[in-house]
């Protein structure tokens, strides 16, 4: 009896615990949207952040919670948009297709470095000593910070400058967010013309220090017919809702710092 009383005594606050663990977890339990996990199965899975969430759950449940729209990610599209759509029951929204582009086209062969870079460093790090090996110190680096962080395989350096697939750029952001100088932005995926060129210098600074760099001259802004550039901080501006892509701006720039994203309309007329 000396052991087999504890033994039940033991056994039965067990029992007793037990009991009112189970009732508790019944009373305090959190019922959780059963629309949560069909909406994460519709999204691709990407975990990229570009809906301005932590990842595809974390978006999903904003979605279910009312706090977030049905076309917020811009890796599923329109097709994702549509699908959270039916299972939401209200209306998917439009989703304006955009891509990621780097501001910069001054390569090693228009754009030398001030000193050759032989550590192995990300872009952050470059950028904290004395501003990078790069003698332009608005322009990209080319260490590939953003090549690492994009997990689409969207990005690479070429000549010592980060290029953007068009074609396989999802707009999630990342690289856009990664970039210490700020130079990656976002633009619409018709976007006709833009300056490559990210630089706040006076004229006669950025000549020194790149061939294709923008030295805020105006002559684009004089020539654009629909009134598209301005000129701020000593760099043209392109409003892409503005721009026709006549392809006027392109051939006055001395500098060839305006790049065209897709086909002009006309040829350019002198």
């Amino acid at each position: 009896m000396e052991i087999l009383f504890p033994v039940i005594v033991i056994g039965g606050m067990g029992l007793i615990f037990g009991a009112l663990l189970a009732v508790a977890a019944k009373i305090f339990a959190v019922e959780k949207d059963e629309r949560i996990p069909r909406i994460t199965e519709v999204l691709p899975g990407a975990n990229c952040g570009g809906c301005g969430y932590a990842g595809c759950s974390a978006y999903a449940e904003a979605v279910c919670k009312g706090e977030a729209a049905a076309n917020c990610c811009p890796v599923g599209g329109s097709d994702a948009a549509v699908k959270i759509a039916e299972i939401m029951g209200i209306e998917a929204g439009t989703v304006e297709k955009r891509t990621a582009f780097v501001m910069c086209t001054g390569n090693s062969a228009v754009a030398p470095n001030r000193y050759i870079n032989n550590e192995d460093i990300d872009c952050y790090t470059a950028h904290r000593l004395g501003g990078g090996m790069k003698g332009c110190q608005y322009g990209c680096l080319g260490l590939g910070s953003c090549v690492e962080k994009c997990v689409f395989g969207a990005i690479s350096i070429v000549d010592g400058v980060a290029v953007i697939d068009r074609d396989k750029c999802t707009h999630c952001g990342t690289c856009i967010a990664e970039c210490p100088r700020g130079l990656i932005k976002s633009l619409p995926y018709d976007a006709k013309v833009v300056t490559a060129c990210n630089s706040k210098a006076h004229g006669k600074e950025t000549r020194a220090v790149c061939g294709v760099g923008c030295i805020g001259c105006g002559l684009c802004a004089k020539v654009c017919e629909t009134g598209a550039i301005t000129v701020e901080n000593n760099l043209a501006l392109v409003d892409t809702e503005r721009c026709i892509g006549c392809g006027k701006c392109i051939e006055k720039c001395p500098r060839n710092a305006l790049v065209a994203l897709v086909p002009m309309l006309e040829p350019a007329e002198n």
